[in-house]
This record gives C-alpha cells, sequence and structure tokens, in this order.
C-alpha cells in the first residue's frame, strides 16, 4: 500500500497563505508518498524492434565506441559514436580523440545520414561531452573545447553555436550531460558528472549544492535558470589529498580542484513529460519532484531501503577491486596518481608534479545507483546489488507516486534511452566487445 502524508509545516503554509495575494503555488505542501517495500516482480517483455551495429559491413553499421543515444518525437534514433577513442566519464561521453559522428536511423531500423567531424571550426566537435536530441530533432552538443552549445537541425545541417558569456556570472560549458527539454528550446544540465569538480579560477568559493540547470538555446549567449537544487555532500581539496610537495602555481590549481568521497550519493536527475525534474540526491531511496515553474521539492517518493555502512572491510574489499583494475588497465596497481602541468613562461619549462591521492570515503553506501524516466512519465529507478557497486532491481513507478513493479536483478538493464511509444534502446556489447544498439518496445505500464 502507498500512504501519502503532508508535514505540519506545509498545512500551516497552506492555511497561512490561501488567501494571501502572495501565495506561491509551489510552496503551498510537501507531498511525501511512503511506497511500500515488498517488491512486485515484473516480467520483461519487451519486443525487439530492431538492431543496428555489426562487425563487418558498411561504416555507418560499425561503431567504435558509442556515447549515447537518443530519440526525436518520430522515432528516429540518434547514435553519438566515436570513431577514434571514447571514454565513459561519470555517465557522459567524452572523445579523446580522432572523430567523432552521429548516425541516425528511422523507426524501422534503416540508415538515414551520418553528419558530424572534430574540429576546431563551427559545427566541427572539440571536446564534445554532452548530447541531447530535441522532439523535433534538433541535435545539441555541448562542447567545452568551443565553449558552447553547437546545435544542429533535423537534417543535420549546422545552425549556430550558443557560446559561453565572459565574466563572474557566466554558465561554463562542462563536462555534465545534459538532457532534453520536452517542451523545446531548452536542454537540462545537472547531474552527476566527473570525479573531479573544478572551481573556476582556483580561488572561487567552493559550491553548496548541486543546480539543475535549464539552459536556453534561442540566444547567442548561453543563459541558464536553476530548476532544482540538490544536496551536495561535503567535498574534500585536492590540496589536502595531496602526499607531494609542489610548484606554487601547482598547488593554486589543487586548490581550485575537489573530488567526491568513494560511496557518495550521485545526484540523479530525471525530465519528466511536463518539463519537470525528478532527483535523488542522497544515500537514501528518495525521490525528489520539482514541478515546471516551481520553487522547490513538491514531492518525495520514498521505500523503506537504507544504506549501509562502510565498514573497513568494505574499504579493504574496494581497495582491491580499483588495484586490480589499474593492473589490468597497465598500471602497477598503486595508490592513483593525478599530474597537473602548469602554462609555459618564456623558455622556463612548464612546472609540473605528480601526487598520489589518498581515499577519502563517505560513511555509507546509497541505496540507488541509477535513475532514468520515460516519454509517458515513468521513473525507473536501479537499486544497489548485493556487492557495494553492483547493480541491483529496477523499480517503476510514477511521478504521482504509484508504485508500478520491480524488475529482478538480470531481468533488464537499464535503457539508455527512452522514445515515443514505448521504445528503448539498450547499448549492448557482443562477444567480441564490439557495441550494437538493441531498440525494444517496453509494455504500456512501465512506459
Amino acid at each position: 500500500m502507498t500512504k501519502t502524508r503532508l508535514s505540519r509545516l506545509a498545512l500551516g503554509i497552506v492555511f497561512g497563505l490561501a488567501n494571501s495575494p502572495f501565495a506561491v503555488p509551489a510552496l503551498l505542501a510537501q507531498e511525501v508518498i511512503e511506497v511500500t517495500g515488498r517488491d512486485r516482480l515484473i516480467d520483461p517483455a519487451f519486443e525487439e524492434v530492431y538492431r543496428v551495429g555489426v562487425v563487418d559491413g558498411e561504416s555507418w553499421e560499425m561503431f567504435a565506441e558509442v556515447a549515447q543515444v537518443a530519440f526525436d518525437a518520430q522515432g528516429n534514433l540518434y547514435v553519438f559514436d566515436g570513431t577514434g577513442g571514447m571514454t565513459r566519464f561519470g555517465g557522459v561521453g567524452l572523445v579523446r580523440s580522432g572523430e567523432m559522428r552521429v548516425l541516425v536511423f528511422d523507426a524501422a531500423g534503416r540508415f538515414v545520414r551520418e553528419f558530424g567531424s572534430s574540429g576546431g571550426g563551427p559545427g566541427e566537435f572539440n571536446q564534445p561531452m554532452g548530447f541531447a536530441v530535441l522532439r523535433d530533432g534538433t541535435v545539441v552538443v555541448s562542447d567545452v573545447g568551443h565553449r558552447a552549445y553547437q546545435l544542429f537541425d533535423a537534417s543535420g545541417e549546422f545552425q549556430r553555436m550558443v557560446r559561453a558569456d565572459e565574466g563572474p556570472d557566466a554558465v561554463a560549458i562542462r563536462a555534465h550531460d545534459i538532457q532534453p527539454d520536452p517542451r523545446g528550446g531548452a536542454v537540462f544540465a545537472g547531474g552527476s558528472a566527473g570525479s573531479i569538480d573544478m572551481r573556476a579560477g582556483g580561488a572561487a568559493d567552493p559550491p553548496t549544492s548541486r543546480p539543475v540547470l535549464r539552459v536556453g538555446l534561442d540566444g547567442e549567449v548561453v543563459r541558464a535558470d536553476t530548476v532544482a537544487e540538490g544536496w551536495l555532500p561535503p567535498q574534500t581539496d585536492l590540496e589536502d589529498l595531496a602526499t607531494s610537495p609542489a610548484p606554487a602555481e601547482l598547488r593554486a590549481m589543487l586548490r581550485g580542484m575537489a573530488m567526491p568521497t568513494v560511496f557518495e550519493p550521485g545526484f540523479l536527475v530525471g525530465v519528466l513529460p511536463d518539463g519537470g525534474i525528478v532527483h535523488s540526491d542522497s544515500s537514501a531511496y528518495a525521490l525528489k519532484v520539482t514541478p515546471p515553474g516551481a520553487q522547490g521539492v513538491a514531492r518525495i517518493i520514498r521505500r523503506p531501503f537504507e544504506p549501509e555502512p562502510v565498514t573497513e572491510a568494505v574499504q579493504e574489499a574496494h581497495e582491491e577491486r580499483t588495484a586490480a583494475a589499474r593492473r589490468a588497465l597497465g598500471g602497477t596497481g598503486g595508490p592513483r596518481r593525478l599530474q597537473l602541468v602548469g602554462a609555459a613562461e618564456g623558455n622556463n619549462p612548464r612546472p609540473q608534479a605528480t601526487f598520489e591521492l589518498e581515499e577519502s570515503y563517505y560513511h555509507e553506501i546509497p541505496v540507488l545507483r541509477g535513475l532514468a524516466t520515460t516519454w509517458e512519465g515513468r521513473i525507473w529507478v536501479q537499486r544497489r546489488g548485493e556487492e557495494p557497486e553492483s547493480d541491483g532491481p529496477i523499480d517503476v513507478l510514477t511521478a504521482e507516486g504509484a508504485y508500478v513493479g520491480t524488475y529482478a536483478v538480470g531481468a533488464t538493464e537499464m535503457p539508455d534511452a527512452f522514445g515515443p511509444d514505448g521504445l528503448a534502446a539498450f547499448i549492448e556489447l557482443d562477444e567480441l566487445d564490439v557495441p550494437r544498439v538493441v531498440v525494444r518496445r517496453l509494455p504500456a505500464e512501465v512506459r
């Protein structure tokens, strides 16, 4: 059974402002919905529509490393593929080198077009970090190298750049994932990004929250409004983690950087069909819903699953796993290292230093690992598995707090993109680690 309650403070606001001309609807009440802790398992009866990506074939059907996929309102699939090397950086696709391209397939899986290449000119990709497709087929690329959002029309033609402004209040083009506003004309930026937070200028005050920004795309310069705000756990300055001395210039760089603790709660963000935001920002099972135009969270959806404490045994096991992963990549398996290189001055060599970073741990392991929203308004939430960093069951709920059901561990992966009419895309690897995209249609109750 699902139970709903209103806080006494919220009720006081309701009665105190009901007749006031200054009443703000978003502040009238904060609804808390308690969802059952007993899972009702549902069957992943997904209908496969088509799949694209092969080992050997035409250039458009051989993918290198797929960073992201997306749909437009016509059901066309957009595949963001890096042909020269792609890395997943906190959920964001980052091109390391080589080419970047966008491939488009129609609703039946037929190849339509390909566009995009790497370079320094307009319409060319220079460190693309985030990708989004608006309902009308407009492609938006968050391009850090250009310090701009690049826009391409539905035919793949470059339209223009929306550039970052100068000045202290400028909106930075950062390594954040972006999501389309279903209403058009904007993207949302926010959510989990890279593992190291860069504070502009080095001397900037540390952030106190994690905002979700609505970035308008109508002008020539980036303008953004904060539409939701998440809690930011205390961050550790890299200067405090460094175990080696460094020149003053590089110490200043370290003061401008912060690193999350291990097992720190992520900032999980989804966009609802009306432009509202649902997010999770703590280690508890709490989904916070902010309607469009609201001044704060209007609804919290909870399930009674508790985070687990981070013990010494958990820390030791994590360090063993990460050391093994570094050895598998050709490293020594020792501590993490960070190399900083300063600016060149005349004929003097560029100052540089390498630091060993000591791990810092959050005190508990969060319940949630992933969050996504469908075009019809369902919320898919992935819980933690039995191991601290493993995927567990997937819950499906509505934005109103109704519980639809749960997919058991291993029954399905989280879709990498949702589309119209129940379409969902999954990025998969075959037995040779060649990427492909499988498009399936979801049953009505989980769309």
